[in-house]
């Protein structure tokens, strides 16, 4: 009995013990979380005192949108460092140091057009571009005219407790569209964020409550990097109109690998931008982050060969090339040859290269179609500043000697890409028909082309030349992709013309060995595509350059080669409609769902050619179908929105038009329809609010003037705003086999 009560006294201490330090711990919490509300609020009065708001009463990052938990100024010292982080995150420091993100705001090349914009515009409004590249900069009040905080946060750019403090964010604006807490590594035991710096041994006694409070579910989602990887030209930046700059996210979004579009060309597995750019690896320094010996890679390896070569950051720079040579991303397809002597018989496409014997001849001309496919990129090709990147297809044709006879795409003395070349880029020009060099955003008013290539999409390049009638054999063809980041005039712009030469990777490549004489057929290579996927991507290529026809024809190969493929039917019936021809297109369509009942695509096209032909009840029933079975879809969403609009259903149209702005709020047919119907409804307010967006959003009808005027100046590049043309040989033929003249 007696021991059973000195237990009982000792159990009754030691809880007494615990119970006091837990209070201890609580209390602790509680005067910090306090005390760092205190400090908050008295800088954010401060800062308050002077700060500019030219945008709005209280928008403190527009023309960007950053936001804080509680809608007030963080200070600077309030976002621990990330060297602290690194004490138990050894190989997540390691490989953010090196990573783009560590180095969103220092660099050269991302300085010298900000500084443009502080130098012209004025410094509030380098917070557009801030918010997603210094957030604490904007947080803390720092975008300001005569701001006097410690800025010492510069070289770590997007720190660890930048985005690991993230509470929410906004998939329908860009531009930093997120909610930032209070930086805090732990939680209290009733999950209050914990400010500031907590001691190593308390965070690894807590891991619960440290995971509680750097991790979100929704740092794992496509949506966690929207915020950024989307952004827009709002009025307040550029004086002139909303213009759409970037839409990486929309375009995943719309791509095979998001799984919400039923109208993409090919079919893949979910895939998240995480599960590209933050694919698990083995770690090479202690990480308590790390399972199973790997880590989600804080490299976040992409296109950026500049920033790890201009820093010698040897590691990073390795690993992203070998990322973008991996092989997995591009398929480049030297389809077919074409004689242009004027016969029929020459001018039938010799298709596909490989599979069907054929004879060349000294002194004939020729055409080489050149296939490059968008394959395993849930993006486009390039996916956001096109007007700095430069990827480009570099086209060579060799003769028995290695002496050029044609070359395409190649870089000139000084560096600069030749202007007759095939690159994935575009053109903005501004008010007066001029390029908008150096990234100046706020100065574009139209774009006068574009030749990106959307995730699973095909483009089709055309290369004509002549073959010398003393050639020596056999003729060798290369048409390779190349990338280089950036382009060779930005990077004079930052350094002058003396600077070492940046990276040119080549992403993919395909060669050819022709015989002058008899060709027979030819076993394919493992990295070429089956050829009924080679007559498909054609097929994608013609559409784009509204050849129909011809389309027509390779997506007839398609199914003739693979009749169980109900995609090549349906791809038919795109065409058909495309061309307008929609009485065509049904049979098509019909053959399709026979193959594969129910199918999304199918039915989505088929309601098009329903609705042509006035059969309302099947066009709405059809794509009921579609969003049952895809409720993401902007494409079922919208068009089931207008059948609804067009049969008087009012009540029925706005719900859909509404569920699209969720997905897309951009979106001009939802913006216009809404107007409409809001304004029979007598809901004159949300009317005007749509109409005033969709005025906003509509492109301006003045731009192509200015697009024209550019091409006008540019004639040699005037071509590459055609859907479809030829790069005919010039003045670079017969150069020598490094492409210089």
């Amino acid at each position: 009995m007696l021991k059973l009560v000195r237990r009982v006294l000792v159990l009754v201490l030691v809880l007494s013990g615990i119970s006091v330090l837990c209070l201890k711990a609580i209390h602790g919490a509680e005067d910090k979380i306090a005390e760092e509300a205190s400090v908050r609020k008295a800088y954010a009065e401060k800062i308050r005192a002077t700060y500019s708001f030219p945008f709005g009463k209280d928008k403190l990052s527009m023309p960007g949108n950053a936001a804080a938990v509680g809608g007030d100024f963080l200070e600077a010292s309030a976002f621990p460092d990330a060297a602290y982080c690194g004490h138990c995150h050894q190989e997540a420091y390691h490989e953010w140091r090196q990573a783009l993100h560590s180095n969103s705001f220092r660099t050269p090349f991302y300085r010298t057009s900000v500084n443009i914009v502080m130098r012209t515009k004025g410094i509030e409004f380098a917070r557009h571009c801030d918010s997603c590249h210094n957030p604490i900069a904007v947080l803390a009040g720092g975008l300001n005219e005569n701001a006097t905080i410690n800025r010492s946060f510069d070289r770590d750019g997007l720190t660890c407790t930048t985005c690991h403090s993230i509470q929410s964010v906004d998939t329908k604006l860009g531009n930093g569209s997120y909610v930032m807490g209070v930086p805090a590594v732990m939680v209290d035991e009733q999950g209050n964020r914990i400010p500031g710096i907590v001691p190593d041994e308390e965070i690894l006694a807590n891991l619960d409550r440290h995971k509680e409070a750097v991790m979100k579910d929704i740092y794992h989602s496509p949506e966690f990097c929207s915020a950024c990887h989307k952004a827009n030209l709002p009025p307040a930046l550029n004086g002139y109109k909303w213009i759409r700059a970037f839409t990486a996210y929309d375009e995943w979004q719309n791509s095979k690998f998001s799984q919400r579009n039923p109208l993409t060309f090919y079919n893949a597995d979910f895939t998240t931008c995480q599960n590209c750019h933050m694919k698990p690896t083995a770690i090479t320094l202690p990480d308590y982050g790390a399972k199973d010996g790997k880590l989600a890679s804080h490299r976040w390896l992409a296109g950026n060969t500049a920033v790890p070569f201009y820093y010698g950051f040897d590691e990073q720079l390795s690993k992203t090339i070998e990322f973008l040579k991996s092989g997995n991303f591009l398929n480049v397809d030297i389809f077919a040859l074409k004689k242009m002597d004027g016969t029929a018989a020459n001018l039938a496409l010799i298709a596909p290269l490989g599979t069907e014997p054929f004879t060349l001849k000294p002194d004939e001309t020729i055409q080489a179609y050149v296939v490059v496919q968008n394959k395993n990129i849930g993006h486009s090709l390039i996916p956001e500043v096109r007007d700095l990147y430069e990827a480009w297809v570099q086209f060579t044709a060799k003769d028995g000697t290695g002496a050029v006879i044609y070359d395409s795409g190649f870089l000139k003395p000084d560096g600069t890409l030749e202007p007759g070349a095939h690159s994935f880029t575009n053109r903005p020009v501004d008010v007066i028909g001029d390029f908008v060099d150096n990234h100046r955003v706020w100065a574009i008013h139209s774009v006068a082309y574009d030749n990106t290539v959307q995730a699973g999409r095909s483009a089709l390049i055309r290369y004509q030349f002549d073959i010398p009638a003393d050639i020596k054999g056999p003729l060798t063809i290369t048409a390779k992709v190349n990338y280089r980041h950036l382009r060779q005039s930005y990077l004079n712009n930052i350094f002058g013309p003396a600077h070492p030469a940046y990276p040119v990777v080549e992403i993919a490549s395909r060669t050819r060995m022709l015989n002058i004489g008899d060709n027979p057929i030819t076993a394919p290579l493992p990295t070429d595509n089956a050829d009924w996927m080679r007559w498909n991507n054609l097929g994608i290529g013609y559409l784009d350059q509204l050849q129909h026809d011809d389309a027509i024809y390779a997506f007839e190969q398609v199914v003739r080669l693979r009749p169980d493929y109900k995609d090549g039917y349906i791809n038919l019936g795109l065409t058909y409609i495309d061309w307008e021809k929609y009485s065509e297109a049904r049979e098509p369509l019909e053959k399709a769902l026979t193959l594969h009942p129910d199918d999304a695509r199918a039915l989505y096209y088929l309601a098009l050619v329903e609705r042509r032909q006035r059969h309302s009840e099947a066009e709405i029933a059809d794509l009921q179908k579609v969003v049952a079975q895809y409720p993401q879809s902007r494409d079922a969403r919208r068009e089931l929105g207008i059948s609804f609009y067009q049969q008087h259903r009012a009540d029925e149209a706005m719900e859909q038009f509404k569920a699209l702005q969720g997905i897309d709020p951009d979106d001009l047919a939802a913006h216009y329809n809404l107007a409409v119907l809001y304004r029979r409804m007598g809901m004159k307010k949300e009317a005007a609010e749509q109409s005033a967006l969709y005025t906003a959003k509509r492109i301006d009808p003045g731009a192509p003037t200015y697009s024209l005027e550019y091409l006008r100046k540019h004639p040699e590049i005037s071509t590459e705003s055609v859907p479809w043309h030829v790069h005919m040989e010039t003045m670079h033929a017969n150069t020598s086999a490094t492409g210089q003249p």
